[in-house]
């Protein structure tokens, strides 16, 4: 079975667009395409995992700031290897129940974590805001923290 997975892209709403992305992956079999990304709200369809979802929405829609376009694709083995990795990701991505906008984990995490995972060696956009999450070191990740308990303390 032929796959392709597209590495699609779209402006963030409102004025943050400006400096803001959001990135998503799309998994195309015949005629079949899958939406899988990392949204801000959890739990909003049947196929979600906390604030991993599959097919929120329509596979090529923007996120309310214009349309989205393709930034890489992957064919043959990469987008087998690519598929395995996003479709098994309810289960490995350590993320998937936490969302923060800055310094992550968010959309942008997602995806640079999957390339990661699948060793290839691509760099999202300076744009893609919590791609650097994974990689940052103690000081983010000590800040993310602090964001998140202040997210669970306004929360409750």
């Amino acid at each position: 079975m032929k796959n392709i997975i597209q590495l699609r892209v779209a402006k963030i709403p409102g004025i943050i667009g400006y400096i803001a992305v959001h990135y998503w992956f799309v998994i195309i079999r015949e005629n079949q395409k899958d939406r899988w990304e990392i949204w801000q709200n959890p739990n909003l369809s049947q196929a979600s995992w906390g604030h991993l979802h599959k097919n929120l929405m329509y596979y090529e829609n923007g996120v309310g700031n214009g349309k989205s376009w393709v930034e890489k694709e992957w064919t043959g083995e990469i987008a087998l290897s690519l598929t395995e990795i996003i479709e098994n990701s309810p289960q490995n991505y350590q993320y998937n129940y936490i969302y923060i906008y800055y310094p992550g984990p968010n959309s942008n995490t997602y995806v640079q974590w999957v390339l990661k995972e699948a060793k290839i060696d691509y760099v999202l956009d300076k744009k893609g805001i919590g791609k650097d999450y994974l990689e940052t070191g103690i000081f983010n990740q000590i800040i993310g923290n602090f964001s998140l308990s202040l997210v669970n303390f306004f929360n409750k």
